[in-house]
């Protein structure tokens, strides 16, 4: 299943509090549309409202958006909604997924000698 909201998402008219949510599937294809979604979402807004983004910014936002849908669509599937929000210099994910019971913190791997 894809992308069941547009890219356009919802967007805030209060420039200090912008954002896009999109609804996926849950199947593996949305890990990269949700990714596609994030960059679009930041170039949109460099180009519409003038908002620097760093290329910095800009990866760890992918890599954060790819690692908790990944998750999302690992350990809970079903499906799955993605909301960016940039407000006051930051950028906010939240990923919510169909698990009614909140993830464990799992233990780190032991170092390898």
């Amino acid at each position: 299943m894809g992308q069941a909201a547009g890219d356009e998402g919802r967007k805030s008219g209060d420039s200090r509090l912008l954002s896009v949510s999109a609804a996926y599937g849950g199947d593996p294809s949305c890990i990269g549309a949700a990714r596609h979604l994030a960059v679009g979402f930041f170039a949109e807004r460099q180009a519409v409202h003038g908002l620097p983004v760093s290329e910095r910014a800009m990866g760890m936002t992918q890599l954060g958006v790819s690692e908790l849908v990944t998750n999302a669509v690992k350990y809970a599937p079903g499906p799955v909604v993605l909301d960016l929000r940039i407000s006051d210099g930051a950028v906010r994910v939240s990923v919510w997924d169909s698990d009614p019971v909140l993830p464990d913190v799992a233990a780190t791997d032991p170092p390898s000698a």
